[in-house]
């Protein structure tokens, strides 16, 4: 009876997708303390850095081959976002009262920034990717082809 419990019941697509968002976390992490372009580097600046990449893995996965498999890959990367958001929310000291609303609201925040960003693969010859980075109010230069460009590398770096 408690080996049902040993036995983590997850299918391919959660393990995917599990992999994925951690992949995302472990380079998002590095591209934040790496670059100094960025004006601070804050829980925002991060959340921002994370949804980018979480972005760009959802797109990536829906031109992959086996669709319907992909769909429910995104399905539970968003789950392990939410996740994550709540749980970190919660580390930064946000009370069980209040937690919702806060998870709540970068969740909108999420969804706001996956309706405009660019659906053209080729990111940093992208105008509409640069307009995306300076909604953001993330960099601090005027170098935002640099930016957009260093974007594009690190993601495909990682995807390979």
């Amino acid at each position: 009876m408690i080996l049902q419990y040993l036995k983590k019941k997850e299918n391919k697509e959660q393990i995917i997708a599990s992999n994925q968002y951690k992949k995302i976390l472990f380079e998002s992490k590095i591209f934040l303390n790496e670059n100094h372009f960025f004006k601070v580097k804050d829980y925002k600046t991060s959340f921002e850095i994370v949804s980018i990449f979480l972005i760009m893995f959802i797109r990536k996965n829906l031109l992959e081959n086996n669709r319907n498999k992909y769909l429910k890959v995104n399905e539970e990367l968003i789950s392990l976002f939410i996740s994550d958001l709540d749980e970190s929310l919660r580390e930064k000291g946000i009370g069980d009262m209040s937690i919702g609303k806060y998870v709540k609201s970068y969740v909108k925040k999420f969804y706001f920034r996956l309706s405009k960003f660019p659906s053209d693969n080729n990111l940093y010859k992208n105008e509409t990717f640069i307009k995306y980075l300076k909604m953001t109010d993330l960099i601090k230069a005027d170098n935002y082809n640099n930016v957009s460009r260093k974007f594009n590398d690190k993601f495909g770096d990682f995807i390979n």
